[in-house]
């Protein structure tokens, strides 16, 4: 299988960089490599970060009802390409074709909703604020923008910053993580197709070296990323510290409460699909599920009966795979590693994905679904986020105990809670200390009108992706206050 090396995309052109370090890209359902991505240095990305600046004024004047046709022309072709698109991602993370449909549709629906960007740019305006005194407020762009991308969605989260930040005037630069770059390029190159002006987007590679230059450099004003909280923290505080607005998303332990009145079916679904859906990989998973009362009496067989029927496959070939492999070779030993660190704390590994065999492709990267029961919140499995297919379950007296434990965590994606019960909807809404929160919802993922709403050590910043926020996030506003004098010559 040939090999591709991933290309720049700086000032209108597609560019081979000079770096002679590179990281490999996997096709993980294979244990393949596909491609490799080069680690730029810091000169590479600063050419970037000069095209981009260059290309600010002329972008920012541009109307915003042009920059929003340019959206248009983007996401019609995104759907054009939505098949290839979702293909691609499948290849090079692993998720199931269905998965990364949705997954790509979630991203042009963010577009979809940047098209509205003369609408969502408005000011506000008050008439006599003080006698003969009106005052009026703008909002108008920053600059360079930059998105420092996970590999979980390669898709997906590039779009929840790129086109809002574009149609509000501001350039950009994405960084996507050196383990999925070949989806972020294809993108990059309809984006191209649709008519960006030269500079306006600009896409480089790179590890540290890279992603320090470009929360350093002074012409660099925002800077948006998604991954790890350690990770996230360090991009707050570098980021901050030289001066540039920061929307950091990091890692979650996402709770599910289930309460004894719960429906069966649709919960064991919704448990299953958020806690194996994209094999685990993604900051809204349920990794872990507390049964409150007497939930476990009624809930625990048939989800462990459900966790060893899922059928784990080749995702790039077998359509009738339900999960596919996690991203790499290191992951998975990762896995395996805080598998067997919650035995030995103590936990009964009730369902043990470790043993999963894919005979078509047995050099993939596969772990089954796992389900650990009698599950302590001081264990590290329930503490660490683990990114993968490993479900912990622990069991609580009420529903105030499940609560506890979930704001005892330090994050605060999401928390779900499936019940019949109104009231006890209610208590879990209104305590519970998470920025996103599920009723009988596994996945509480927000469309793209309303923010991303982490909490806690999930998230460092102050407004976030999609909706109002992301809007507030890319523009500054601007206050005029004005008084004329009626002179009584009129003309």
């Amino acid at each position: 299988m040939a090999i591709t090396t991933c290309k720049l995309f700086v000032d209108g052109e597609w560019i081979t960089s000079a770096a002679t370090e590179t990281s490999p890209v996997y096709n993980p359902s294979e244990g393949v490599q596909i491609a490799v991505t080069p680690m730029c240095g810091s000169d590479e990305v600063s050419r970037a970060i000069e095209a981009a600046h260059t290309a600010f004024p002329a972008w920012a004047d541009t109307p915003a009802g042009d920059r929003a046709q340019l959206m248009f022309r983007f996401k019609a072709l995104l759907e054009e390409n939505f098949e290839e698109l979702s293909a691609l991602v499948t290849k090079e993370h692993g998720k199931t074709l269905d998965e990364s449909r949705g997954s790509v549709r979630r991203g042009i629906e963010v577009v979809e909703f940047a098209c509205g960007a003369p609408s969502l740019l408005l000011g506000d305006s008050l008439e006599n604020i003080a006698r003969n005194i009106d005052c009026d407020s703008i909002r108008q762009p920053l600059g360079v923008s930059v998105a420092i991308a996970p590999f979980n969605f390669p898709i997906m989260v590039p779009l929840w910053t790129l086109p809002v930040a574009l149609v509000c005037g501001n350039t950009f630069i994405l960084k996507p993580s050196e383990k999925v770059p070949l989806s972020a390029i294809r993108m990059a190159e309809l984006l191209e197709e649709a008519g960006v002006p030269k500079g306006v987007f600009n896409l480089v590679h790179g590890g540290k070296e890279a992603v320090d230059t470009l929360l350093s450099h002074e012409h660099v004003k925002t800077v948006s990323f998604v991954g790890s909280t350690p990770v996230a923290k360090y991009i707050y505080q570098t980021a901050t510290q030289n001066g540039k607005r920061v929307q950091s998303a990091g890692g979650a332990k996402n709770y599910m409460v289930v309460l004894p009145d719960a429906d069966m079916d649709s919960t064991i679904d919704g448990i299953m699909g958020s806690a194996y859906g994209c094999a685990g990989e993604r900051c809204m998973a349920g990794s872990v599920l507390v049964c409150a009362q007497e939930a476990g009496d009624r809930f625990m067989d048939p989800l462990a009966e459900a966790a060893r029927s899922m059928k784990v496959g080749a995702t790039d070939r077998d359509s009738t795979a339900q999960m596919g492999p996690v991203v790499t070779q290191q992951h998975l030993e990762n896995l395996h590693q805080s598998i067997a660190a919650g035995v030995s704390e103590g936990a009964d590994l009730l369902v043990d994905g470790r043993g999963v065999k894919v005979p078509d492709t047995p050099e993939g990267f596969y772990l089954g679904p796992t389900v650990f029961d009698q599950v302590l919140p001081t264990m590290s499995i329930a503490r660490d986020e683990l990114f993968g297919p490993v479900l912990s379950v622990m069991h609580t007296s009420d529903l105030d105990g499940a609560i506890q434990n979930i704001n005892g965590s330090g994050f605060g994606n999401a928390a779900v809670l499936f019940t019949s019960n109104g009231g006890a909807a209610r208590k879990f809404r209104h305590e519970v200390s998470a920025g996103m929160v599920g009723i009988n919802v596994g996945v509480p993922a927000p469309m793209a009108f309303f923010p991303f709403s982490g909490w806690n050590n999930s998230f460092f910043g102050d407004l976030h992706v999609q909706g109002s926020e992301g809007i507030s996030f890319f523009t500054k506003q601007k206050v005029t206050i004005s008084r004329w004098v009626d002179t009584k010559r009129y003309f």
